[in-house]
């Protein structure tokens, strides 16, 4: 009877193996489609992780040899190149061109760049917002009044990234203007502003005193109660 019950189970276990081979004989070709796939996609993807690396460090170089670029007029026309042809790094390159177009005496040209990023849909809302405010400064009272009006008044919206830049420039075309109340509003809002910067904050209270107003004493800190 053991050996009986053995000899079954010998046989079983062929019948099991040869199944098992038949079953990969018959699917050989999908069991290696999915191991070329799986190699494949790994292959890949080291591949496409080193080719963006390669590419990204080819752009860096690229941006930072035309700003080493020492003649302004060049520079403006080398990051010029690199934005055309590098379209995800473009907006940082129009910013740095209109600087150099600024920095070789082109105003003008340095506007129409600065304008033409402010105006770009697919340029992220920040900078375009600091296009918009470099090309208020860049121009001054040379730009347009109803036009550097709009402008300012689109920046200095609550939350805005660069509002308290845009107030201090909005003072400064009520001090044109000869606005001298409305000028000191808009400073002493741009003081109250947690994200004024400490360069801010002096050009503001000098502007302040200039226009003839005064700086509020900011507020005593509140001694702590002491329990009896």
């Amino acid at each position: 009877m053991h050996d009986s019950d053995s000899f079954i189970g010998e046989v079983s276990e062929e019948v099991r193996r040869d199944r098992l081979f038949a079953t990969l004989r018959r699917y050989r070709w999908l069991i290696a489609a999915a191991v070329l796939l799986i190699v494949g996609g790994a292959a890949f993807h080291s591949w496409n992780q080193a080719r963006q690396r390669a590419a990204a460090a080819a752009a860096g170089g690229a941006f930072a040899a035309a700003l080493a670029e020492p003649d302004a007029a060049r520079r403006a026309e080398a990051l010029a190149g690199f934005a055309a042809s590098t379209p995800r790094a473009a907006v940082l390159a129009r910013l740095a061109q209109a600087g150099s177009l600024s920095a070789a005496g082109d105003r003008d040209g340095a506007a129409a760049v600065l304008g033409e990023v402010a105006g770009d849909g697919t340029v992220a809302p920040v900078w375009r917002s600091l296009a918009a405010l470099e090309r208020v400064m860049l121009l001054g009272p040379a730009m347009d009044a109803s036009e550097r009006q709009a402008t300012l008044e689109g920046l200095v919206a609550p939350n805005a990234p660069f509002r308290t830049l845009a107030l201090e420039q909005r003072a400064l075309t009520h001090l044109e203007a000869g606005d001298r109340e409305a000028a000191i509003a808009d400073l002493n809002a741009a003081l109250a502003d947690p994200a004024a910067t400490a360069g801010l904050q002096t050009r503001a209270r000098q502007l302040i005193v200039a226009a003839g107003g005064s700086i509020a004493a900011p507020p005593a800190p509140v001694a702590p109660a002491v329990d009896g």
